[in-house]
């Protein structure tokens, strides 16, 4: 299993990014997927999970009605969609994937990218 994350950057206040994870070495119907994020000093947190088989999702508060994930089967690639970003957004942020269930809880994934960073100046 490899996960590689990219789109992250530098994004004013109120803009907008996408990040993707490019997947290789499994099967997205059988693994839960998500995207996590970590800031300096704080454990990473969860920022929208997916189990795709079933479709089930779960987003974390604050991203809800800003952030969307999704997926291309034919590139084995899902992306972040990014809306309305705001400076607590800042972070690096890192795509996950683990066999089975949807969990929201990044310590039960077991693969992971190598993250990329996001920065939203006020």
């Amino acid at each position: 299993v490899q996960l590689v994350e990219s789109g992250g950057g530098l994004v004013q206040a109120g803009g907008s990014l996408r990040l993707s994870c490019a997947a290789s070495g499994f099967s997205f119907s059988r693994y839960a997927m998500g995207w996590f994020r970590q800031q300096p000093g704080k454990e990473r947190e969860t920022v929208v999970t997916i189990n795709w088989l079933s479709g089930t999702t779960y987003y974390e508060d604050s991203v809800k009605g800003r952030f969307t994930i999704s997926k291309d089967n034919t590139k084995k690639t899902m992306y972040l969609q990014m809306n309305n970003l705001n400076y607590e957004d800042t972070a690096v942020y890192y795509c996950a994937a683990r066999r089975g269930a949807i969990s929201s809880l990044p310590r039960e994934y077991e693969h992971w990218g190598q993250g990329t960073q996001v920065t939203v100046s006020s």
